[in-house]
């Protein structure tokens, strides 16, 4: 006989199973509970950026970021990843931007950060303290958290860098300003749904002595290639432009009614475009301002977002509204 618990998820998630899924869902709570309550396989990809390690205090119980190590809080969004790779389907793609940071010593101030019900603080915790840190070393928090996906089962594909146009300034005077991000792209298996951006090409420069691109060869065919003469060899141009590399140039992006900066919305779009294709559901439980859910039904995907925190939910929506992508009575599930 199923106990009431039971009975009462069983009703969750039917109520969101995706064949029926709203164009925009929105579920409040933490990511790896609420998560339980979609259907396996469901999910075609993931974009999320999780709070990065002590970096903000958002004032939620069992909120991530404030883990008194970096391996307590790896392990805990490992669980919560193991969570989206079972809802993702057998060729699903999971997109994941993280940064870094230094161990510091935790006396900077407790900043104040936005207004209303929407404030936050800078976190205050003494990161040189964890084990195995010592004060100014560069975390690593990125690759420790792809190794543990890694050892969890996932396949890590790519890593790329998020160059940053308008990085935050820095006013360390022994090493460089930081200004940039990792993206890493992970799959559920070593086959999958990738659809491949092209970029066009840069005019390729004209060495001296060697043919350039659209030279007629003397059988009459165009020759798609430019001869090196540094190398000897022909660049091959394909007609549909170049594989999209892997440095994408943004800048960080504003956002009035939050307290945080949220990434620009190219970046979920690019990685939305190549995990899947118009009509597939796209998650991330970790929505916020829901960047990726605008990137989503712009592309005409469907959108699930997860969050503690109900106001970002009103944010989320209200901003998904404004962008015209659902009716402005529109009633969220």
């Amino acid at each position: 006989m199923k106990t009431t618990l039971e009975l009462k998820k069983r009703i969750i998630i039917g109520k969101y199973n995706m064949g029926k899924l709203d164009k925009a869902t929105f579920l409040e709570g933490h990511a790896k509970n609420q998560l339980q309550n979609l259907e396996e396989g469901s999910v075609q990809t993931c974009v999320t950026s999780p709070p990065y390690w002590g970096l903000r205090d958002y004032s939620e119980e069992d909120q991530i970021g404030l883990e008194p190590t970096p391996e307590k809080y790896v392990a805990n969004l490992v669980e919560v990843f193991s969570e989206v790779k079972r809802v993702l389907r057998e060729d699903g793609t999971f997109w994941l931007n993280i940064g870094d940071s230094y161990a510091t010593d935790g006396r900077k101030r407790r900043s104040h950060m936005g207004k209303g019900k929407n404030k936050g603080y800078s976190a205050w915790m003494d990161k040189s303290q964890a084990p195995g840190l010592k004060e100014k070393d560069l975390i690593g928090v990125p690759w420790r958290l792809a190794f543990a996906l890694q050892k969890d089962g996932w396949y890590v594909r790519n890593h790329i860098i998020w160059k940053k146009t308008n990085p935050m300034p820095e006013s360390v005077k022994d090493r460089f300003t930081t200004s940039h991000e990792s993206i890493f792209l992970l799959s559920k298996n070593n086959q999958y749904k990738f659809n491949q951006i092209k970029e066009p090409h840069k005019t390729a420069p004209n060495y001296e002595g060697g043919e350039t691109r659209g030279h007629t060869t003397k059988d009459g065919k165009k020759w798609a290639g430019q001869q090196d003469q540094r190398h000897g060899s022909n660049i091959n141009y394909s007609e549909g432009g170049k594989n999209k590399r892997d440095v994408w140039e943004m800048s960080v992006a504003s956002f009035q009614e939050a307290h945080f900066a949220v990434f620009p919305e190219q970046l979920p779009k690019n990685c939305i475009k190549a995990g899947s294709d118009e009509g597939d559901v796209v998650l991330d439980p970790f929505s916020g301002a829901a960047t990726t859910g605008v990137a989503a039904l712009k592309l005409g995907r469907k959108y699930v977002g997860v969050d503690l925190n109900s106001d970002y939910h009103d944010i989320a929506k209200k901003r998904i509204r404004e962008n015209d992508e659902v009716p402005a009575n529109h009633d969220f599930w």
